[in-house]
């Protein structure tokens, strides 16, 4: 499904990753580990396509990634990703809006119709189902979470994105948001590839866990 084949991306002198060679199958779930500045992030964002390889190849089913964002990649931040003027079920349908018509679209008639369904159906696997109506400020951290992630859904995404969605919660709601991403990934059979500083979390969730790590060269190699 997705290939790298000699990956490499600089951000002018600085290599941020270097003869990146790996192959993931589609269903496998990904945890990427290491320490901050490695690369993590930016795989993330070659993924999504809002970054493109300096060299190499990244392909997904043989074809290069786009450079650009597609409804087939949802994506989730550490930082909450929502608008804070509308509602939980308004701020669903708006993702929906964006990915169907742009950053200036909108929904009518029967599609609004379809996408409000949708949302609800999403809300309410989500643990939403209670909130439909309340704004983002009378939202804790972990249904703000929830939140994000029925958005990146929505759109029936076969790649989940996920870049360190955990990191500000408290451990017992973090437990419980990997119940429901384990679940959600099963049900969707979604491909997933997620950044986390937690070891534990991430040979929890994955079936696959990567290590970056900062290059060393060696001046007398």
């Amino acid at each position: 499904m997705i290939k790298a084949r000699n990956l490499w991306k600089k951000y002018g002198d600085n290599v941020v990753l270097e003869r990146v060679n790996t192959q993931v199958e589609e269903g496998e779930f990904i945890t990427l580990v290491g320490a901050s500045g490695c690369g993590k992030s930016t795989f993330l964002k070659l993924l999504l396509g809002i970054e493109t390889p300096t060299s190499g190849e990244l392909l997904l089913d043989g074809q290069r990634v786009r450079d650009e964002p597609g409804p087939d990649r949802g994506i989730v931040f550490q930082q909450y990703s929502v608008f804070p003027h509308m509602t939980v079920l308004e701020n669903v349908v708006a993702a929906r809006a964006f990915q169907r018509r742009g950053i200036s679209g909108y929904l009518f008639g029967s599609a609004r119709q379809k996408a409000l369904q949708e949302a609800r159906t999403l809300l309410d696997q989500v643990g939403l189902s209670h909130a439909l109506q309340r704004y983002p400020h009378e939202l804790s951290g972990g249904m703000r979470q929830r939140l994000a992630i029925a958005q990146a859904l929505l759109g029936k995404p076969r790649i989940l994105l996920l870049d360190e969605p955990f990191g500000a919660l408290d451990p017992g709601i973090r437990a419980d948001m990997h119940g429901l991403l384990r679940a959600l990934w099963q049900e969707y059979k979604l491909t997933v590839f997620m950044v986390t500083h937690d070891l534990k979390e991430g040979f929890y969730l994955g079936t696959r866990l990567w290590v970056f790590d900062k290059l060393r060269h060696d001046p007398q190699a």
